[in-house]
């Protein structure tokens, strides 16, 4: 669900660690626990490994010494802002092969939606994410590629496109995403001011989300210092 995940869908990330969106229930996490003991990584920071800081929505924090894997921190949350419960997330995964074996992914618009965040480098990435959706489907898109690009395109020169070509389904989804009236009139300026405005609301809505989990995870660190 993190930067490995955007270097398969074409966003070129270079990632030093590895995000994972898992099951949180008592038989998911021991079966996670058993393939950390595997990769002999260790807790690195608050929170502990216990299922009820993953239902609140922290994630939990480890670093791999087996040799094979050496260093490699795991990053492993259940729970979102913005993102719709794993069983939907599972029913919407996609699937690649890497060396033979199965990889699976958050879907590339669950990804953007989780990648909405107050952080600097994950907006550039959204645009990114969806340049490279945009250029490899635009001959022959799908009716929902079609609805995700309008939904989501960051991008203000290939969004005009889009609502140009797409002026029917452009229409329809300016009632729930209002800067597509200026994307379809070609409206540079206004397209721009509008998308930034978005990213703000977004940075915003993610800042008030996290304020008590930063509080909670103050306290920990509090409680394992004394």
């Amino acid at each position: 669900m993190g930067g490995q995940a955007c270097v398969l869908y074409g966003g070129a990330e270079f990632s030093r660690d590895t995000d994972l969106a898992v099951l949180a229930d008592p038989e998911n996490l021991e079966r996670l626990r058993r393939a950390l003991d595997d990769l002999q990584a260790t807790c690195i920071t608050v929170p502990p490994f216990e299922l009820r800081y993953l239902e609140r929505g922290l994630a939990i924090h480890f670093r791999c010494r087996h040799p094979q894997a050496e260093s490699l921190r795991i990053d492993v949350m259940s729970k979102m802002r913005g993102v719709d419960e794993f069983p939907a997330l599972w029913d919407r995964r996609t699937t690649v092969e890497l060396m033979g074996e199965p990889v699976e992914l958050l879907s590339l618009p669950d990804l953007v939606q989780s990648k909405k965040t107050q952080r600097d480098k994950d907006w550039p990435m959204i645009a990114r994410l969806l340049e490279a959706n945009y250029f490899a489907n635009r001959d022959d898109p799908s009716p929902e590629q079609v609805a995700f690009w309008l939904r989501e395109l960051r991008t203000p020169s290939l969004l005009i496109e889009v609502a140009r070509r797409f002026e029917d389904e452009c229409r329809l989804a300016s009632a729930d995403r209002p800067l597509l009236s200026p994307a379809a009139a070609a409206k540079d300026a206004d397209l721009a001011d509008a998308l930034a405005a978005e990213e703000r609301a977004e940075r915003v809505a993610d800042a008030a989300y996290w304020g008590p989990l930063k509080e909670e995870l103050a306290a920990l660190r509090r409680d394992r210092r004394s």
